[in-house]
């Protein structure tokens, strides 16, 4: 009857351990759990870091024997790989326009072809107008030099 008045019920629980908090043995499970987990990453990282150490201790000679030899390999993969990779892009790019150029031809309009259009149309008008202004200059030239 208590719910239906709006008041809320309260169990010996929550007047124990007061409204909305959890019991000792929870946050004690919890505190533990964060502990062990806390404390096991805290010595898993600490032996990472000694292993790293310890590792770089013993590649240290090792690399300073072998440089000479090292560097110019990594160099000379690097310059492979990155020759392979801009192989195989200007491969991918080289496909590409030749796909879109026999789209192009054979009338399928692909993706720019209106801008294209557009483009050779203004070229092709602004080589007309300049061929008028090279006669038109020519005529001035030959009349010109008649005159005097």
């Amino acid at each position: 009857m208590a719910d239906y008045y709006g008041q809320p019920q309260h169990t010996q629980h929550q007047f124990l351990h007061g409204a909305g908090q959890q019991p000792r043995s929870h946050q004690m499970v919890k505190a533990a759990t964060a502990v062990t987990a806390g404390g096991s990453l805290l010595l898993l990282s600490g032996l990472t870091l000694a292993a790293t150490v310890i590792a770089l201790t013993i590649a240290t000679p090792v690399l300073v024997i072998f440089s000479p030899v090292i560097i110019p390999a990594v160099i000379t993969l690097f310059l492979l790989f990155s020759g392979f990779l801009a192989s195989g892009g200007f491969g991918v790019a080289a496909i590409s326009v030749l796909s879109w150029i026999y789209r192009y031809v054979t009338g399928k309009r692909p993706p720019g072809a209106d801008q294209l259009e557009q483009a050779r149309h203004k070229l092709a008008t602004k080589a007309g107008e300049m061929k008028d202004k090279a006669q038109e200059f020519g005529q001035q030239h030959i009349t010109g030099t008649h005159q005097t």
